[in-house]
């Protein structure tokens, strides 16, 4: 079982940035897929979850209306469309995956990816 996140890098305030979630050696469409992020000094933070059981997705206060999450058709991959992004957006990003989507919401997921950094800055 594998996560790949990737898609981070450096952006200034405003511009956009695209991640990826490639999930090998599982059927992704019995699971549901999370995003978290952890900024330097400070603690690990939900930001969304799709389940992909019912078709449903889920954000974090902080970044609803500017992020979008999403998965291909194909159903091997959850992305995370970031728009208007901020300086407080910079963090490492992490995906996970649970067969149980409330365990991607509370950071206790049974598979984690490694992390893409994002930076925003100017």
């Amino acid at each position: 079982v594998q996560l790949q996140a990737s898609g981070g890098g450096l952006v200034q305030p405003g511009g956009s940035l695209r991640l990826s979630c490639a999930a090998s050696g599982f059927t992704v469409n019995h699971y549901a897929i999370g995003w978290f992020r952890q900024a330097p000094g400070k603690e690990r933070e939900w930001v969304s979850s799709f389940d992909f059981l019912g078709n449903n997705v889920y954000y974090a206060d902080s970044v609803k209306g500017r992020f979008t999450i999403s998965r291909d058709a194909a159903e091997t991959s959850v992305y995370l469309e970031m728009n208007d992004l901020k300086v407080e957006d910079t963090a490492i990003y992490y995906c996970a995956a649970d067969t149980g989507l409330w365990a991607t919401i509370t950071g206790n997921p049974q598979y984690w990816g490694q992390g893409t950094q994002v930076t925003v800055s100017s």
